[in-house]
């Protein structure tokens, strides 16, 4: 409206510079400046006319609670539209979602496009804290000294024992370590050089819900399903409205996900269809729309395929989730399942065999040759990193924004398909407080980014109260006041962090809006307090 009210301003001023000039030019005999004139009133006119189209309906949209940021309804197209990148030709008439919103993180150390077959792990964990709501002790079943073969079930929660979870491999049991309060931190397990899975009772494909759900369940295949809200071990009582999988990673240095499917997609497939007889809904697979060719998931059957395609965090379920059909409490409660879940499950099906491998990326700048390899859920990180001489690096099982710190000496996590070694930051930086001496990430566009850099551990900055700005808004592709959701869990407010959409986050929706925050919030940490507290109220 601003520029609508100038431009009427203008009008009356180049009018009166029109007859002016009119008079002069007619005393001349020279008529083009009129003319010239004349047809620039015109356009303005005519600009204006259209501007003031524009910004009614603008208004109505407003009134009709449509998003314009969503659905472009003016009547100029967007710089994105004329300038942004378009859509892959194969999914035009695909359900294709381009979010605006996110970044990613420059970081050096992206792995190779292929597998490093020669990299293997002798010793794996399961670990109990990898699954959220299972009790700090669960029900051991095993000692150390014991053989287990892949799917024996070495535990189970003491809460819920028809849930129960089993050796990502066979081997002889190690050790039980146990954390704080005795809490048990990790099984390990030697492997075994040949590995030799459970053997399996298959329910026919005609079975009752209730007892697939009951095979699954002693077959320790369940925990790789996921619900929510919460983020937490499904429920098996419960029947999810839908199911969501995602495909692909945004995540810094995320592996590539179309060599875990290679190969193996006639097990991907038959995850697909068993996960269809769970819900009475739909099964959505979130696709990478960034893809310029198609990749082996364009062709999976019985699911719904929906591209994204975006910065960080467009490949996270949750995302995904809220732009098809937003997840809530009570009957909106859904699952979710990454690839190497559907793939587990599939095999169990198609093979009858409990098989946990997976491509795993090592990643991060301080490796000589940051590559993929072939492992098992739970490899030893040590054993995966064993060519590699470090000096004063942090090693991550998972990505820089949601891995945990486990060094040398942990485990691969059981949700996780990435491994990433970054430098630790605890130098100081001189004048760092003033100007960015040192290449780093940042949205702002005060601080630009040219290329890859080698990321270190510095937050640069300690925390602080919040400061309102809009930058979560700016990372975060999801209709949420993240600010004020973050308030109302830090003072317990059950009414305002319901009203502000808890139930569509976990802990990797808001790490990025924790990277970009200037005032380093912990708001993973935060918006995990705020569930287990929701959980624990009903």
């Amino acid at each position: 409206m601003k520029l609508t009210r100038k431009s009427l301003q203008l009008l009356p001023l180049l009018l009166l510079a029109f007859t002016s000039l009119q008079s002069q030019a007619s005393a001349s005999g020279n008529n083009l400046l009129i003319y010239g004139l004349a047809a620039g009133a015109l356009l303005l006119l005519f600009f204006i006319i259209i501007s003031v189209a524009d910004n009614f309906m603008v208004l109505d949209l407003q009134d009709k609670n449509i998003d314009n940021d969503k659905v472009n309804m003016g009547l100029y197209p967007r710089v994105s539209e004329l300038f942004g990148k378009r859509r892959p030709e194969h999914l035009e008439g695909k359900n294709y979602h381009k979010l605006t919103k996110g970044y990613d993180i420059p970081l050096e150390g992206k792995p190779a496009g292929t597998i490093d077959e020669s990299i293997k792990a002798s010793r794996f964990a399961i670990m109990p804290p990898d699954f959220n709501g299972l009790m700090p002790i669960p029900k051991v079943t095993v000692e150390v000294g014991d053989s287990v073969k892949a799917g024996d079930v070495v535990f189970y929660d003491k809460k819920k024992e028809r849930i129960k979870f089993a050796a990502p491999v066979s081997g002889e049991i190690l050790e039980v370590k146990r954390g704080l309060k005795r809490a048990i931190a990790s099984i390990i397990i030697l492997a075994d050089k040949d590995q030799v899975s459970r053997s399996y009772d298959l329910p026919s494909e005609h079975a009752d819900r209730s007892v697939l759900v009951d095979f699954l369940l002693e077959s320790g295949v369940w925990p790789v399903i996921q619900e929510r809200p919460y983020n937490v071990v499904a429920d098996p009582d419960r029947t999810p409205r839908d199911i969501f999988v995602s495909t692909f990673s945004t995540a810094p240095l995320a592996a590539d996900s179309k060599l875990a499917i290679a190969g193996r997609e006639d097990q991907f497939q038959k995850g697909i269809d068993v996960l269809n007889r769970l819900t009475d809904g739909f099964v959505y697979l979130g696709l990478d729309g960034r893809e310029a060719a198609p990749t082996a998931y364009d062709r999976v059957q019985n699911a719904k395929l929906h591209y994204f395609d975006g910065a960080h965090p467009a490949g996270n379920v949750g995302i995904q989730a809220h732009h098809i059909h937003p997840i809530g409490n009570g009957d909106d409660t859904c699952w979710t399942l990454d690839v190497n879940g559907v793939l587990l499950l599939g095999n169990l099906f198609l093979n009858g065999t409990y098989d946990t491998s997976r491509v795993v990326a090592l990643t991060g700048a301080p490796l000589q040759a940051p590559t993929h390899v072939r492992t098992h859920a739970g490899a030893s990180l040590g054993e995966l990193l064993s060519g590699e001489n470090f000096v004063n690096v942090r090693t991550i099982s998972g990505d820089v924004l949601t891995g945990d710190n486990v060094g040398t000496e942990g485990f691969l996590g059981f949700f996780d398909d990435q491994v990433t070694v970054i430098e630790e930051g605890d130098e100081p930086e001189i004048f760092g407080w003033l100007l960015p001496i040192k290449p780093r990430a940042s949205i702002s566009p005060t601080i630009p980014t040219f290329g890859t850099f080698e990321a270190t551990t510095n937050s640069h900055g300690e925390r602080r109260a919040f400061v309102v700005n809009n930058d979560y808004e700016r990372v975060l592709p999801m209709d949420l006041y993240l600010q004020q959701l973050m308030k109302s869990i830090m003072i317990s407010d059950f009414e305002q962090m319901e009203g502000l959409g808890i139930y569509e986050l976990v802990e990797e929706d808001v790490a990025l809006a924790e990277f970009a925050c200037v005032s380093k919030q912990p708001l993973q940490y935060i918006l995990r307090d705020g569930l287990n507290l929701m959980q624990a109220q009903g």
